[in-house]
């Protein structure tokens, strides 16, 4: 940890993969931070004040306080600041926050001693989480109230889950050889006046979009093969003339999944002269189907700027003030702004509800007899007229109505929350990014949208099923196969809410993509 070379994967890794990276402060991430300390304790002593560290926090930094109060304020600091509400955050996102917080003081220009950091890092090897509610964050000064958790967890005070389990935190400390720390000048502030708990879920989201934008892709393919459609609306050539590069990916991998050649029919004789005549087949596939690229491309696109913005976000030093060794100054600024953050997270929750959207749309396709070309209705699976199950089963005509609500869900949450900026703090806070917000959001519409893509999948597994073997590729018919290693065909009317768990889960944890090849 050196507060420059952080990455969005090592970030999943340590959240969702604990222990599996040993985690260490760099030696001149070490001395940065140690020289930064000594200046700041130089100034203190010059009487001068210093916000946050002789003065008070807000719109109280008219009020300086002598040296001898300095610890005592951020004690205080952490404990007033202790008023969250909500569920409590999940590990994963515990986890992420933690490490880019580490990793944010780590650049060395907080005034924090190296042991904030080595300690942090202990901690989240050794699972110890603070228990964090998600809401009572503006997203600037950061995320103050969340993060005031991490801090308490350092100094012993409040309540965490160690392996799990829930206990005092100067208990789980006293378990693993941790002694609670007292949070000198500016440590308390250094912990809590960051975006790192909006970037903790922003990293994430990230991450979990990336996985389904490429689960869309598997299903636009599947869709157009069951649907017996026009494979020639992914031809290279058509994206080569409007070259955005998430839309040439996304064709890209819509043809690793198509089988070669033209599913259709024979194709009609010309017709002469002023004739005229009904085509048995359309030339054009629906609008769901023929410019799925163009919507899922978006949403590879908005991944990869927000992942640099990001990516920066992690690594930056984002609290205030910071002490320029160099100039031997403290500067005031507004670092802790979690404007980046928050324009990311809006931009993604929208173009991952479009996609929600768009596989809704071709649920619908798949499911209708009107437009599914000669599927059973809702992929009911055929049954002679006079037996005794005709006419009493529904197949997907439920997944269908849960879809649909799931889809309604997510696009309702994409209002942009940095439109929001409330004035807060008695008029200090007077404009403040909502970056915590947004960034839960995307999580919640990412999550909706995860539940989307496998109802779509046991449908276009289902289809495929009754459709025949020989209308998947070889790689369409893994995936396929994958769908159902945990979810047999629906040979007959049964609740499917496991089903939609178990592939979700393939969705969600990028099994689904591992296991199948890369785009060529």
């Amino acid at each position: 940890m050196d507060g420059h070379h952080l990455t969005l994967a090592d970030i999943v890794t340590v959240a969702r993969q604990p222990g599996t990276l040993s985690l260490t402060l760099d030696d001149e991430a070490r001395r940065r931070m140690t020289l930064s300390t000594e200046l700041k304790t130089k100034l203190i002593e010059t009487g001068i004040p210093i916000y946050g560290v002789t003065s008070g926090f807000g719109d109280s930094n008219t009020r300086q306080i002598g040296a001898g109060k300095v610890e005592a304020l951020q004690r205080n600091l952490i404990r007033f600041l202790g008023c969250g509400v909500g569920t409590p955050a999940a590990p994963d996102v515990v986890r992420a926050t933690m490490l880019v917080r580490a990793n944010c003081l780590a650049r060395g220009h907080s005034g924090v001693r190296p042991e904030i950091v080595t300690n942090l890092l202990t901690c989240l090897e050794e699972d110890i989480l603070p228990v964090i509610p998600e809401q009572g964050s503006v997203g600037a000064s950061g995320d103050l109230v969340p993060l005031s958790y991490i801090a308490a967890l350092l100094v012993g005070e409040g309540t965490v889950s160690h392996r799990g389990v829930e206990r005092p935190a100067a208990e789980a400390l006293a378990a693993v050889g941790l002694e609670p720390l007292v949070l000198e000048a500016k440590e308390g502030l250094g912990l809590v006046n960051g975006t790192s708990f909006m970037s903790g879920f922003a990293a994430l989201a990230v991450h979990d979009a990336t996985e389904l934008a490429y689960a869309a892709d598997l299903c636009t393919a599947l869709a157009s093969s069951v649907l017996r459609g026009n494979p020639t609306h992914f031809t290279a050539f058509l994206f080569e003339q409007k070259p955005h590069d998430g839309v040439v990916d996304s064709a890209r991998t819509i043809r690793q999944f198509l089988a070669e050649g033209d599913r259709r029919g024979a194709v009609p004789g010309i017709l002469a002269g002023a004739g005229f005549r009904e085509l048995e087949e359309p030339i054009q596939d629906r609008y769901s189907i023929r410019c799925a690229p163009h919507v899922t491309g978006v949403l590879r696109d908005t991944v990869e700027w927000a992942r640099r913005w990001v990516t920066v976000e992690v690594n930056s030093s984002n609290d205030n003030p910071l002490f320029d060794v160099a100039e031997s100054v403290a500067h005031n600024g507004g670092n802790f702004y979690g404007g980046h953050v928050g324009q990311a997270m809006d931009a993604l929750k929208t173009a991952v509800a479009s996609v929600a959207d768009l596989l809704d749309r071709q649920l619908e396709l798949v499911v209708d007899e009107k437009f599914n070309n000669g599927l059973p209705p809702n992929l009911i699976p055929p049954v002679s007229p006079d037996s005794d199950a005709a006419g009493l089963h529904h197949g997907f005509k439920g997944m269908q109505i849960a879809a649909s609500s799931l889809v309604a869900e997510a696009l309702k949450n994409t209002m942009p929350a940095t439109s929001f900026s409330r004035s807060t703090e008695a008029h200090n806070q007077d404009k403040v990014s909502m970056g915590t917000i947004a960034a839960r959001d995307a999580r919640t519409v990412i999550a909706l949208a995860q539940q989307v893509t496998a109802i779509h999948l046991l449908a276009l597994a289902q289809a495929a099923d009754l459709r025949g073997a020989d209308c998947l590729n070889p790689a369409a018919r893994t995936a396929h196969d994958l769908v159902r290693e945990v979810s047999p065909y629906v040979d007959g009317d049964r609740p499917l809410q496991g089903d939609i768990r178990e592939v979700t889960g393939l969705v969600a944890s990028g099994a689904l993509r591992a296991a199948l090849p890369e785009p060529v």
